[in-house]
């Protein structure tokens, strides 16, 4: 097993130096990341959430020189190294015994309020991978300038085990580059099929409107917000024919194809639609339901409560490394309450960990 999160931050390379070294680096990252489980957002925040809890934080911290000041918390989160903070996550989910991600949704969020006009810098774009059976994310890499989506998924990819795990995703990541990767380290993916691969797309479209032979149907209803949507699911295994004259021009078929896979959505109040998908793994039409559900926890359990819950879109943090910091802090806060009580909701176990010192003590108590 290794270290715990506190050891961790222990580890974890100081980029101040001489006397800006006056708050141990553990204590600093320590008090945010309580601080951010318990309400706060930002750096003046975590400082006067550590003049109020100066007693409690005493428990577990030492505090030789007192407490830190928002202009120290500023200083280190836009100072900090973002990849190896970002490897906290591994050490999180090795400290909790967690099992492997099973389906591992990877997908993109632009926090809104990050940019910077003056110095023309663009809002920060983060892509998470988020295990949808655990609700725990599993990394975090931000787009770097001259990057974009694709190879920012790639880079955090390469640093995940990926062993029996199904990598889904949105058409973006429908690269013959991404799909080798991810089976290079263990892996399979399902990935959506759309007009960015359009002789693909023509073809497979083709293929399910007039099948061959009569495929295997799942259907399922759902009746949520007022609207009922019934779903059918048809998939084939029958690959082999995409390879010929009907593949993209110029660029390969996807490595290991092994499933095409379609889901006609049919609501009571609108016009039906069709989505197509393509995967390495062998998926009935049971299985590829569950998979494509699977992947919109991204978005109902980790992008809507960063925003509803933590008030991800507005936060200004601008400066040099801070906004994809504060967005690791923010996921690692998440993680953490995700662990907690289970039956609270996120929004409420906040509120109880702001609220109430046992609470935040059984917080800390998953860090050591």
């Amino acid at each position: 097993m290794m270290a715990s999160l506190i050891t961790i931050f222990r580890e974890m390379p100081d980029p101040r130096r001489g006397n800006a070294q006056r708050h141990e680096l553990l204590d600093i990252l320590t008090i945010a990341l309580v601080a951010s489980v318990c309400g706060a957002e930002s750096c003046v925040d975590f400082a006067e959430f550590a003049g109020d809890r100066e007693v409690l934080l005493r428990e577990f911290l030492e505090l030789e020189n007192g407490l830190p000041s928002h202009d120290t918390f500023s200083r280190v989160f836009r100072t900090l190294d973002p990849t190896a903070f970002g490897r906290v996550f591994e050490a999180f989910l090795s400290d909790l015994g967690a099992d492997g991600p099973g389906v591992l949704a990877i997908d993109g969020k632009t926090l809104r309020r990050s940019f910077d006009r003056a110095a023309g810098r663009s809002p920060l774009h983060v892509v998470t991978a988020f295990g949808a059976d655990a609700r725990l994310s599993f990394g975090q890499r931000a787009v770097a300038p001259g990057e974009n989506e694709i190879t920012a998924a790639r880079a955090l990819l390469a640093t995940l085990t990926l062993d029996g795990a199904l990598v889904t995703g949105d058409a973006i990541h429908a690269q013959s580059e991404t799909a080798q990767m991810v089976l290079d380290r263990g892996g399979d993916y399902l990935f959506a099929l759309k007009a960015n691969r359009p002789a693909m797309l023509e073809a497979v479209t083709t293929f399910f409107t007039d099948p061959p032979e009569p495929l295997e149907v799942f259907e399922t209803t759902d009746a949520d917000h007022g609207r009922i949507e019934i779903r059918r699911h048809r998939v084939t295994h029958s690959v082999n024919w995409l390879f010929g004259d009907r593949a993209e021009p110029g660029a390969p078929v996807m490595p290991g194809l092994a499933t095409l896979a379609c889901v006609e959505a049919r609501r009571d109040d609108g016009a039906p639609s069709t989505r197509y998908y393509l995967s390495s793994a062998r998926l009935s039409p049971q299985k590829f339901a569950q998979a494509v559900r699977s992947h919109w926890a991204i978005e109902n359990s980790l992008h809507w409560v960063l925003d509803v819950t933590f008030d991800e879109d507005a936060a200004r943090n601008r400066a040099d490394n801070g906004p994809e910091n504060l967005a690791i802090l923010r996921r690692l806060s998440l993680n953490l309450l995700r662990t907690a009580r289970p039956k609270l909701p996120i929004s409420r176990k906040r509120k109880r960990a702001g609220w109430s010192d046992e609470f935040a003590r059984s917080i800390i108590g998953q860090m050591r």
